[in-house]
C-alpha cells in the first residue's frame, strides 16, 4: 500500500495549535496552514520592532535617518565636489525644439558662450532671457533660475491678511460698492463683462481728507479677495541714484504679473506722481522718472494682466494729468466727511468692543461731532476710555464721552486739517 501523500497527512491530522493559532483563525477565518503563517509574520515583525528599538531607530518628523545610520564623511565629501554654479542668462536658444540644439549664455563680465544642456535639465526648462546657472568648467546649463526681482520689492507683498472687514469700515457705503464693482466683480464674475465685450475698470483712485477711510478701505479689500496683495507706500520708490525707482517699479509689476491676479495699492501716490514740471535744477526729475514708468506700466505697450491697481491721495490736485486719465486711473472715488448717520455708525463700530454703559445716545454725540472724520471719533472713543481709567471705572459712560468730544473735537480743532484738504477736493 503507497503512503499517503504528507500534505494529506497533515490535513487528516493537523498540528495542535496554540492559543495565537486560535485568535488569528477566529479574526481572519483562516486554514491553519495561513494561521501558521499570520503567525510568524506577527513574529518577524515584532522582532523588527525589537532590533530597531536596540539600534535607537526612531520614525523622524523631519524625514532624516537616525544618526546611527548617519554617513558624515561620505557627505561633507560630496559637498566639497559639487562644485558652485554660476549665474548667467540665456540670451539665445540655436535649433530650438531639436536634438543638437544648442544655448548662446551671457556670463556678466566674463564673455558669452555657446553651450548644450546638463543632465539634470531639461530642454523645455529653458527659455531665451531667462537666467541659468552654469557650471564652471563647460559652462553646461544646469539648472533654471527664478527672475531676479529686488527684495525690497518682494517685502511689499501683503503675506498675512488684514482683520478689518467691509463692516468695519463706518459711512462708506456708496465707496465700498465703487470699490468692489471693480476689484471683486471682474474677478469673481468675468463672464457678466464678456458677454457685455467692455474691459472692466482697471484701475481706482481714492481721494478726501485724511482719516476718511481710504487705506482702511484698502484694508478690507485685501482681506476680502484671495488675490495677491501688494502695498506700496509712494515715498519708498523715492531712491538715490538715477533708474532706481523705475527699475523697482519695473520689477514689482512684473513680479504683479507672475501672479494668477493681484491687487497692487499704492498708498500716498502724490510722492511720486505729482505733476511734472522744471524747477531748472534737475531736483525732482529722478521722481518724475519713476512716475513716468508708473504711467507707462499702467497703461504702455505691454498688456497690463489681471491686475488691479488702487491708489490712495489726500492731494489729488497735484497729481499729473497723465496718471489720472481713463485708461489708467478709470474710477475716482471721493472719500467725504461722514454724515450724522454715518458718523452715528462710526461711533457704534469703535465702541463695539469697548465695555460701555447701556444706553449711551451715540447720535446725540454724532450731533456734536459736526465736519470730523473717522480717525477724530476714533480718538474720541479712545479719550473716553482714558477719562474711565483715570476716574478707576471698569465701563465708560456717557459723560465719560461728552468730555473726550470736549476735549478732541472743540480742544484740539486748531490741529484739524480737514477744512484746508476739502478746499483741494
Amino acid at each position: 500500500m503507497a503512503p499517503e501523500p504528507e500534505d494529506e497527512l497533515n490535513e487528516k491530522n493537523p498540528k495542535p495549535l496554540d492559543e495565537d493559532d486560535i485568535v488569528l483563525l477566529k479574526t481572519y477565518g483562516l486554514g491553519p496552514y495561513s494561521a501558521s503563517i499570520k503567525k510568524a509574520e506577527k513574529e518577524i515583525k515584532d522582532m523588527a520592532k525589537k532590533v530597531n528599538d536596540l539600534c535607537g531607530i526612531k520614525e523622524s518628523d523631519t524625514g532624516l535617518a537616525a544618526p546611527s545610520q548617519w554617513d558624515l564623511v561620505s557627505d561633507k565629501q560630496m559637498m566639497q565636489e559639487e562644485q558652485p554654479l554660476q549665474v548667467a542668462r540665456c540670451t539665445k536658444i540655436i535649433n530650438p525644439n531639436t536634438e543638437d540644439a544648442k544655448y548662446v549664455i551671457n556670463v556678466k563680465q566674463i564673455a558669452k558662450f555657446v553651450v548644450g544642456l546638463g543632465d539634470r535639465v531639461s530642454p523645455t526648462d529653458i527659455e531665451e532671457g531667462m537666467r541659468v546657472g552654469v557650471d564652471r568648467n563647460k559652462y553646461q546649463i544646469q539648472i533654471p533660475l527664478p527672475p531676479k526681482i529686488d527684495p525690497s520689492v518682494t517685502m511689499m507683498t501683503v503675506e498675512e491678511k488684514p482683520d478689518v472687514t467691509y463692516n468695519d469700515v463706518g459711512g462708506c457705503k456708496e465707496q465700498i460698492e465703487k470699490m468692489r464693482e471693480v476689484v471683486e466683480l471682474p474677478m469673481l464674475h468675468p463672464e457678466k463683462f464678456v458677454k457685455l465685450g467692455i474691459d472692466p475698470p482697471k484701475g481706482v483712485l481714492c481721494y478726501g481728507p485724511p482719516g476718511t477711510g481710504k487705506t482702511l478701505l484698502a484694508r478690507a479689500v485685501a482681506n476680502r479677495t484671495d488675490a495677491c496683495f501688494i502695498r506700496v507706500i509712494g515715498s519708498e520708490l523715492v531712491q538715490k541714484y538715477v533708474g532706481e525707482g523705475a527699475r523697482m517699479v519695473r520689477e514689482l509689476f512684473q513680479m504683479a504679473r507672475s501672479k494668477k491676479a493681484c491687487i497692487v495699492f499704492f498708498d500716498e501716490v502724490d510722492a511720486i506722481g505729482g505733476a511734472r514740471f522744471d524747477d531748472g535744477v534737475g531736483g525732482d526729475n529722478e521722481v518724475q522718472r519713476t512716475m513716468l514708468e508708473i504711467v507707462n506700466q499702467l497703461d504702455g505697450f505691454d498688456a497690463r494682466g489681471n491686475i488691479k491697481v488702487l491708489m490712495a491721495t489726500n492731494r489729488p490736485d497735484t497729481l499729473d494729468p497723465a496718471l489720472l486719465r481713463p485708461g489708467r486711473l478709470d474710477r475716482k472715488v471721493e472719500f467725504g466727511l461722514p454724515d450724522l448717520e454715518s458718523r452715528t455708525q462710526i461711533f457704534k463700530i469703535h465702541t463695539r468692543t469697548m465695555n460701555c454703559e447701556r444706553d449711551i445716545r451715540f447720535e446725540l454725540l454724532a450731533r456734536l461731532c459736526p465736519n470730523s472724520t473717522g480717525a477724530d471719533i476714533r480718538s474720541v472713543c479712545t479719550e473716553a476710555g482714558m477719562f474711565a481709567i483715570r476716574a478707576r471705572r471698569k465701563t465708560v459712560t456717557e459723560k465719560d464721552f461728552l468730555d473726550a468730544v470736549n476735549k478732541v473735537i472743540k480742544g484740539y480743532q486748531k490741529f484739524s486739517a480737514t477744512p484746508k484738504y476739502m478746499v483741494y477736493n
